[in-house]
């Protein structure tokens, strides 16, 4: 080889490859545009968890994007009120929204389905129904109706069943109880006696605290020991049944949307999905000590008996037979997750259910 001409050849070579290179970067700062989106959250930051899930989401797309699009996240409140967050993305006040579903099952029932409803999926099932079971594509079709695109991006889990100033022991100690309820679970409790309240995490403390309000579930011990409200309501109820894997969004504005390079929409949707996971770890290993801590300071757990739990149930077949009945997109959407959760549960009655329940014994006997 004559390593003269090689060297030229390769000088040569060397410099296409430089000189394309050059050419390309105006091609790819053009495919990266500097964009810059606003979040509305429907959380205050004191709740670093949920709320957390939108800086999560808005850091993510960031470090994907190596800075170009950068989304702001704003508390409830900043901008538009905690419940009229989807409501600001769909418009085009914010071209983003982190909130829950459920919050505007007013406008439309359908809309409970993207967060929870009583006795519906737990946290692990939801995952399986939104990610591969159909769901998400379920709910994009009526989102896009509404003027959003949403994506899961955080879970709580099953949360607990609520704080209140009196004991719960009966259907009958429910009538009349003013309480503070989310989703559809308020539809649903109506039907044994309680007067339902839906108002922002933010607001609820207030309301107990002046006596206008007897009862209210907002998520878990961490939160809620946040919120104080063990201070102004004694009894800690479980399970919330109304919200057993309750799934929070992120929603776009859909014109938006559909303008961003597909290398952006990719950000988010893998954004979204790690703030799924993550905010359901940091519940997990948060949740035990704040549990600990609440009982600790005079909380007094108590389990909703079987009687209201069954009546709970009827009332929920019922409510869901009456707005199958009226409303053919819930009825889709439903029907849908309950032959998935058919499924789901016929699995994990054998193996998950059977384990778990070894291990709680174990628990409960110090063995562990």
């Amino acid at each position: 080889m004559d390593r003269r001409k090689f060297i030229k050849k390769a000088g040569v070579a060397g410099a296409g490859v430089a000189g394309a290179s050059t050419l390309a970067a105006p091609a790819i700062a053009q495919e990266m545009p500097t964009i810059n989106w606003r979040m509305t959250s429907s959380f205050p930051k004191a709740l670093d968890t949920i709320y957390g899930a939108g800086e999560v989401v808005a850091d993510h797309v960031r470090a994907a994007t190596d800075g170009k699009f950068n989304i702001q996240v704003f508390a409830a409140g900043e901008i538009v009120g905690g419940l009229e967050a989807k409501n600001a993305a769909a418009d085009g006040t914010v071209e983003m929204a982190h909130t829950a579903s459920y919050y505007y099952w007013g406008q439309d029932e359908a809309y409970a389905m993207g967060t929870a409803i009583p006795f519906g999926l737990n946290a692990r099932m939801q995952n399986a129904w939104f990610y591969q079971g159909g769901g998400n594509e379920l709910m994009n079709e009526f989102y896009a109706t509404q003027g959003v695109i949403g994506f899961p991006s955080g879970n709580t889990g099953a949360q607990m069943g609520g704080w209140y100033r009196k004991e719960i022991n009966s259907v009958a100690d429910l009538e009349g109880l003013k309480m503070r309820i989310g989703g559809m679970g308020g539809r649903i409790i109506a039907k044994l006696g309680v007067v339902p309240q839906q108002i922002a995490g933010g607001d609820i403390y207030a309301a107990l605290e002046r006596g206008t309000m007897d009862a209210a579930e907002w998520v878990g011990p961490y939160d809620d020991e946040k919120l104080g409200f063990n201070k102004v309501a004694k009894y800690y109820y479980y399970p919330g049944w109304w919200e057993g894997g309750p799934v929070l969004h992120t929603f776009a504005n859909l014109d938006q949307w559909n303008e961003l390079p597909s290398s952006y929409q990719a950000a988010v949707i893998d954004a979204c999905a790690y703030a799924n996971t993550d905010m359901m770890a940091r519940y997990d290993t948060q949740n035990p000590a704040a549990l600990k801590r609440l009982v600790a300071d005079g909380a007094v757990l108590r389990p909703f008996s079987q009687d209201i739990l069954e009546a709970a149930y009827e009332a929920a077949k019922e409510t869901y037979a009456e707005i199958s009945a009226a409303n053919p997109t819930f009825k889709e959407i439903y029907d849908h997750q309950l032959a998935f959760k058919k499924d789901a549960y016929l699995w994990m009655q054998l193996s998950e259910y059977t384990l778990d329940t070894f291990m709680m014994i174990q628990q409960r006997n110090g063995t562990l």
